[in-house]
């Protein structure tokens, strides 16, 4: 499908599900590279990282190990501005070198709370990895050690990403028309 409906919005197919495949076989070769001898933690931001996090684990071929969180700062097609943290990490991060997953950062908020929570626990290191980055909707001043793909400040949906809960399971990337 070139173009689908959820809730009032129209999308039109904007990253296939190729092309994601493809720059997460990459990603994971440069993660791969960098962190294979460090037994990483992965840090999943759910909901939407989890599509993103199991395609990209699954071609790592080193030791690592992951935990989920759960963290918020959408309502409908925006984000709020406040980050509420709602499940939490369940064992010691303290000198880990942690990857944190997310599938698409924009504000940056969401990250930032996360940096600055994950910290307290004294990490060797914590960097992050997002499949999609919109630099231009950025609020806070944010390292990201291995995007996706950088994209306009559009709404998306697909491969992980909702409009109010629908969308999630779309196999490529649709943008609002």
């Amino acid at each position: 499908m070139s173009t689908i409906a959820l809730h009032q919005l129209n999308f039109n197919k904007f990253i296939d599900k190729e092309t994601i495949q493809n720059r997460i076989i990459s990603l994971a070769a440069e993660i791969t590279q960098e962190m294979r001898d460090e037994n990483p933690l992965f840090i999943v931001v759910l909901n939407g990282s989890f599509i993103f996090a199991a395609d990209l684990l699954r071609h790592l071929d080193f030791a690592c190990e992951i935990e989920f969180v759960k963290v918020s700062s959408y309502a409908g097609t925006q984000s709020t501005g406040v980050v509420k943290q709602v499940i939490g990490l369940n064992q010691s991060i303290e000198n880990r070198s942690i990857i944190i997953l997310e599938d698409i950062i924009d504000s940056g908020l969401t990250i930032d709370f996360l940096l600055q929570d994950l910290s307290r626990f004294k990490p060797k290191e914590i960097k992050i990895c997002s499949l999609l980055l919109k630099p231009e909707a950025l609020l806070v001043k944010l390292l990201v050690h291995y995007i996706g793909f950088e994209v306009a400040n559009d709404f998306l949906v697909g491969y992980g990403l909702d409009y109010n809960g629908l969308g999630r399971n779309l196999p490529h990337i649709y943008k609002a028309v």
